[in-house]
């Protein structure tokens, strides 16, 4: 099939290469032409607008930031992936994005005779999550493709759901996240061994694989599990988003989304995640550190 990928950055590289590995014939784009020559170099064409991925393609996936970046590249009237598909064509969106975006471009391409599937994804590829939202015709249609760069493959209900279940995630994983931290905080002031303590909380009732994270990303201050600072922060903010909108409470979020911006007001932005645990270890007055 003649597959289109917008956005090859960290996680639209090694997706798309599972595309091409699947034998599927690629067309990619990123705003920074560095970022496609690895699927260049495995054989990927590369267009100039994401519009020129289109027309050279019959599903295209994205994956971007988030819903600014996705409107601008679907949406434009000159460059956009929705004025170049053919009618019957297809719009994948791999981002974790807001769901009331999602459905305008659902819309969007509906009036163009195009399908269009939100599909955000959890983990990394060819192992990771992805939960779709949109017409189960269409999912039916494309789920080879999921099955291609994905182990677990589900189907949420209409457009926009794909993106909030997945937004649902990342609310429990990072409001978890920060509630980890505080405890082991608690625990380092408390006098306990944060090296033994690692070891109860997997086998006790404080269990949960965001918990990794720590003994892996913080004891030894690499902060490298896991995602960008930015892109946590972003999502947070989107989770938050939803619960307002459909008036569910959420009284973790916003707390734990006001310390992730805290992190990047201190311009730690790039850096992997964990790296907000400075944030609580100042006001705690100690570090969780682990030789």
């Amino acid at each position: 099939m003649r597959i289109g990928f917008v956005g090859t950055g960290t996680m639209g590289t090694p997706i798309a290469g599972c595309l091409i590995a699947a034998g599927h014939e690629l067309t990619v784009h990123d705003r920074r032409r560095e970022a496609t020559r690895t699927l260049e170099q495995q054989g990927a064409a590369v267009a100039e607008t994401p519009r020129r991925v289109a027309e050279a393609s019959e599903v295209v996936f994205t994956s971007l930031p988030g819903p600014s970046e996705v409107e601008a590249a679907a949406l434009d009237a000159e460059t956009g992936i929705i004025a170049g598909l053919s009618t019957g064509g297809t719009c994948i969106d791999l981002t974790t994005n807001a769901p009331a975006t999602t459905r305008r471009l659902a819309e969007a391409a509906r009036e163009r005779g195009v399908a269009f599937l939100d599909a955000p994804v959890s983990g990394r590829p060819p192992e990771m999550t992805v939960m779709v939202g949109g017409d189960p015709a269409d999912f039916a249609r494309c789920r080879p493709l999921f099955e291609a760069i994905a182990r677990n493959v589900f189907h949420v209900g209409p457009s926009g759901t794909g993106c909030a279940a997945k937004l649902v995630t990342q609310y429990l994983g990072y409001t978890n996240f920060i509630a980890a931290i505080e405890g082991m905080l608690i625990a380092a002031k408390a006098g306990i061994d944060l090296e033994v303590l690692a070891q109860i909380v997997p086998v006790s009732a404080g269990q949960s694989r965001t918990f990794a994270n720590i003994p892996r990303g913080v004891f030894n201050r690499s902060f490298s599990a896991g995602g960008t600072l930015d892109i946590v922060a972003k999502d947070m903010d989107l989770a938050c988003a939803l619960a307002r909108d459909v008036a569910a409470p959420a009284a973790l979020g916003p707390l734990a989304s006001d310390i992730f911006k805290r992190a990047q007001a201190q311009g730690w932005g790039q850096e992997g995640f964990p790296v907000v645990v400075r944030v609580l270890e100042t006001m705690a007055g100690v570090e969780l550190r682990h030789d």
